[in-house]
């Protein structure tokens, strides 16, 4: 999956850097982007048990930073869902919480209303490098 600023589309996932983390939406339209909880910053992110699935406009999911667009290789590109079932997905999931920042995060969600499986490519990179982290054997 290559990610890149480019014009939005409906049922496109989309993402944004905060911090060294990315935060993961389905772009619907200008005015609305549906999200796994709210773009994570200091403040939100204390307060996790309380996140849920949610809408906001374009302006609020970026926060001022650039917006990028998945764009799948061919392999990932037979595997999605129209973008017309992602977005029935997202909208209809807006409320649901359960929100886990290993197991069950934005970028989960996005996965899951575009490929139908949740995945987190950031969940992962974490997981590798602590099994490949150095171990001291006494």
């Amino acid at each position: 999956m290559k990610w890149w600023p480019r014009p939005l589309e409906k049922g496109d996932m989309i993402r944004v850097r905060v911090g060294s983390v990315y935060h993961y939406g389905i772009f619907v339209s200008e005015d609305e982007v549906i999200q796994f909880g709210p773009p994570p910053t200091a403040e939100v992110m204390s307060d996790r048990q309380n996140f849920c699935v949610m809408a906001s406009d374009i302006d609020a999911f970026s926060g001022g930073v650039i917006v990028e667009a998945a764009s799948p290789e061919t392999k990932e590109e037979r595997k999605r869902f129209s973008p017309r079932k992602a977005v029935k997905l997202a909208r209809g999931s807006m409320g649901e919480q359960g929100y886990d920042i290993i197991h069950n995060n934005c970028e989960h969600f996005v996965y899951w209303c575009v490929y139908g499986v949740k995945r987190s490519t950031q969940a992962e990179e974490a997981r590798r490098r602590w099994h490949e982290r150095p171990q001291l054997n006494v």
